[in-house]
């Protein structure tokens, strides 16, 4: 798959290059860049924003850099192309699963200050994506966010494809305890079941702790599975 991300602030998106997901890069898995908007400005000083119609606090960003990056690097439009703002429907597991089985390449557009000029979305946008009910100062964070969650669903990015079946939220619970080395630590002793080699009692006893610990602390996503 391949993602790129229209940023001011392109230099934000180095940290991607490392752990899981830069291997997936480096083992071309996924193909990602990060793409400087200001280059397409063409104010002579690379000026990207400027004060909204109607007065109101703060600076917006001006439709013609943003439409010409997208023209830049979609020129016919084959890419799914997501802004990524707090009005955006909200990501979760099964949108990162819809996103990861996407047979289009990705754009994602980052906002900053108070966010960008609506002929853009009109114009430019397929879905806008929110990761939560607050606001950010620019949109790299959330498109991080979004990059991660969706490139470990990608085939060969996690060395354990289990992985992602089992994590929480997969089946509407979420993950049951972990234990590693060593087997008693600070007092603390692993459950003897985890030690017994027995798989079907370590199923279920994963099972049950998952539906303990769910029902503690997020009823609410046991509740939509019904």
């Amino acid at each position: 798959m391949k993602i790129k991300v229209l940023t001011l602030f392109p230099e934000m998106f180095d940290c991607l290059k490392s752990s899981v997901i830069g291997r997936a890069i480096d083992g071309g898995k996924l193909q990602f860049e990060a793409v400087d908007i200001r280059a397409y400005s063409k104010d002579r000083h690379h000026k990207c924003d400027d004060y909204p119609f109607g007065g109101g606090a703060g600076m917006v960003m001006m439709p013609q850099p943003i439409f010409d990056a997208f023209q830049a690097v979609d020129p016919e439009r084959k890419s799914r192309r997501i802004y990524m703002s707090p009005k955006g429907r909200r990501l979760s597991d099964s949108v990162a699963r819809e996103l990861a089985s996407e047979n289009r390449d990705l754009i994602l557009l980052c906002g900053h200050y108070e966010g960008v000029d609506q002929r853009v979305i009109e114009l430019c946008i397929d879905d806008e994506l929110s990761i939560g009910d607050y606001v950010l100062t620019g949109g790299e964070l959330a498109a991080m966010v979004t990059v991660d969650a969706l490139a470990r669903f990608l085939p060969g990015v996690l060395g354990c494809e289990q992985s992602s079946r089992d994590e929480s939220f997969a089946s509407n619970r979420l993950e049951y305890p972990q234990y590693t080395r060593p087997a008693e630590f600070m007092g603390i002793k692993v459950p003897d079941v985890l030690l017994s080699g027995h798989h079907a009692n370590v199923d279920k006893w994963r099972r049950e702790q998952a539906d303990t610990i769910t029902s503690l602390l997020r009823p609410d996503i046991m509740e939509d599975k019904k």
